[in-house]
């Protein structure tokens, strides 16, 4: 359906009225614990959300909760993606408090806020009784953070390919699109060798010294600009006393890039000078602990085209970035994909993480009204 300017002044207004709506739903998604790996609790949470709308949620094997919207089982899907998985550990306090037009809490903007908008986004469109040209899933998906590899994108998206017309990812602040993605490998590199006593077996290879020169070599390492590539060691562990010479020593290494050829490179030439500078005496494995696929959408891609029209139109001004979010899965699969906010947040990743209520707004107004576009776009690509 082409939505008339009643319709789109509709939306407008709902999305403003709902903002406190939504910043409640956002605190309690973000009360009950989601460490990645350790969703269940969560996504039983979500369905039962679901079920109070009156759906018909579906866990999956990974914790995925999925529901659908629609009546077109022949015709291509719409896939919103919004991770419920957060970076802190279970044990983490899960203190939530409001401060005026702040929300503060860990993980209350990346990502409970992006499903509390999800959720809501379905709830305006079952208000208005608006039925889409095409069917809507929507995916409360897990593993996106760390190490989760991308788990539940990955496991979602592989399961409807065939059906996708396209996928929306809702995570980050609103008036930023990601359009591309940037790809990674995660390893963790272990040294190890014979150890012994620091003073009556000097000489005899440390694995801690070891990996300090296999880390040191690494900073000569000459990556390219463009596409953008980088390295990291995030982590390092090892050793047993001050007195003992190190068996073993480890070290996580993030490797990324925009770019999957760059990126494949960049991997080949760790390996490389990982066995160039080992020194005698030692082993060395390395564990592959992740990889998210790199790519980049199509700049005239008609999606991402209606995303930046429909930012436009709640009076933002786009910006198009490159970033590690759900939409890696298909854009590697050439599914269109887009990754959008919904409010404005900062020191993601912190217990001292906060976003902002009034954006709502316009992000639940952007989501809403991108959902109406995107299922009118794969409709009328169906008929061509």
């Amino acid at each position: 359906m082409i939505l008339t300017s009643a319709q789109l002044e509709r939306i407008r207004q709902d999305a403003a009225a709902r903002v406190e709506s939504v910043a409640a739903l956002t605190q309690r998604i973000c009360a009950v614990p989601a460490p990645t790996g350790q969703e269940q609790a969560r996504a039983e949470f979500v369905a039962a959300l679901w079920r109070e709308r009156g759906y018909t949620p579906e866990i999956d094997a990974v914790s995925n909760v999925y529901v659908r919207r629609g009546h077109h089982p022949g015709a291509p899907l719409l896939m919103l993606l919004a991770h419920i998985d957060t970076v802190f550990p279970a044990e983490t306090p899960l203190t939530i408090r409001r401060d005026g037009d702040y929300l503060y809490g860990p993980g209350i903007g990346d990502n409970c806020s992006s499903v509390a908008t999800m959720i809501s986004a379905l709830d305006m469109l079952d208000a208005y009784q608006w039925e889409t040209p095409v069917d809507i899933l929507a995916v409360a998906d897990v593993g996106e953070e760390g190490l989760g590899n991308l788990r539940g994108a990955r496991t979602a998206v592989e399961r409807y390919h065939k059906q996708l017309g396209g996928v929306i990812a809702i995570d980050g602040n609103v008036g930023v699109i990601v359009n591309a993605a940037v790809g990674s490998q995660r390893w963790r590199i272990t040294v190890s060798g014979p150890g012994g006593h620091s003073f009556g077996s000097f000489g005899t290879p440390s694995a801690i010294h070891g990996l300090g020169t296999i880390i040191a070599a690494l900073t000569t390492l000459q990556v390219p600009r463009d596409p953008r590539t980088t390295y990291n060691v995030g982590m390092i562990e090892g050793g047993t006393s001050v007195n003992t010479i190190a068996a073993h020593a480890s070290a996580l290494l993030d490797l990324r890039s925009t770019d999957p050829t760059a990126l494949n490179t960049l991997a080949q030439q760790v390996r490389a000078l990982i066995d160039q500078h080992t020194p005698s005496g030692l082993l060395v494995e390395i564990e592959v602990l992740g990889e998210r696929p790199a790519g980049k959408g199509l700049a005239d891609d008609p999606l991402l085209e209606l995303a930046r029209q429909a930012l436009q139109w709640t009076g933002i001004e786009p910006r198009c970035v490159a970033s590690s979010t759900d939409i890696n899965i298909p854009i590697s699969m050439g599914i269109p994909a887009v990754c959008i906010g919904a409010t404005h947040g900062e020191k993601a990743h912190t217990t001292e993480e906060f976003i902002r209520i009034a954006p709502f707004a316009q992000g639940l107004a952007h989501v809403t009204r991108l959902c109406m576009d995107a299922t009118a776009l794969f409709a009328q690509q169906a008929k061509a």
